[in-house]
């Protein structure tokens, strides 16, 4: 009798499980990187729980950009945010900006160019409410990571994309200014 009342019970339970809404909950990294910097608020399955910043291509300058492990140490993923000009600063590498300067690259559309307070590619809003980082230019497209993971050496990385805003899910597009 038993048996049959802990399989009826089964069998009820799990129907009602799979029918109710599925909850994903944020998880917060452990940055252990210096200001100032950029980072992702969610941890987003980075396997070692440092979060997502800004960081250059490869070690050191590159002029190119995307989303990697927030390194315990290393300069590359150290950037400013003045909300008064809108743009995004190498706190390392003096006088070079974040870009959206090659948007037909699918892969690595933002860049790290000379600063230029004309160029509109480098203009860009954050709003603390929502922690969305959009192009000034266009304000329903929000700077955002791609899904996929790649390895990064001992660190993983992500491409930094654009996507408009209302489709994206929180996790993705959602940023810390930390100065």
């Amino acid at each position: 009798m038993r048996t049959y009342i802990s399989k009826l019970a089964t069998l009820v339970a799990v129907p009602m499980c799979l029918s109710l809404p599925q909850f994903s909950y944020a998880e917060t990294p452990t940055l252990q990187t210096k200001d100032p910097v950029i980072h992702l608020s969610d941890n987003l399955d980075e396997e070692a729980s440092l979060g997502w910043c800004i960081d250059t291509v490869g070690r050191g300058k590159s002029d190119k950009l995307h989303a990697h492990s927030c390194k315990p140490e290393g300069d590359d993923v150290l950037f400013s945010f003045s909300p008064e000009s809108g743009l995004i600063e190498s706190a390392t590498y003096e006088g070079v900006c974040m870009a959206y300067n090659a948007p037909e690259d699918a892969t690595t559309p933002f860049g790290l160019i000379a600063c230029d307070d004309a160029d509109a590619r480098q203009h860009f809003s954050y709003d603390a409410t929502s922690m969305e980082l959009r192009l000034a230019s266009d304000p329903s497209q929000c700077v955002t990571v791609a899904a996929t993971i790649d390895d990064a050496g001992p660190y993983q990385s992500r491409d930094l994309v654009l996507g408009a805003c209302d489709e994206l899910e929180p996790g993705f597009k959602q940023w810390v200014v930390k100065e």
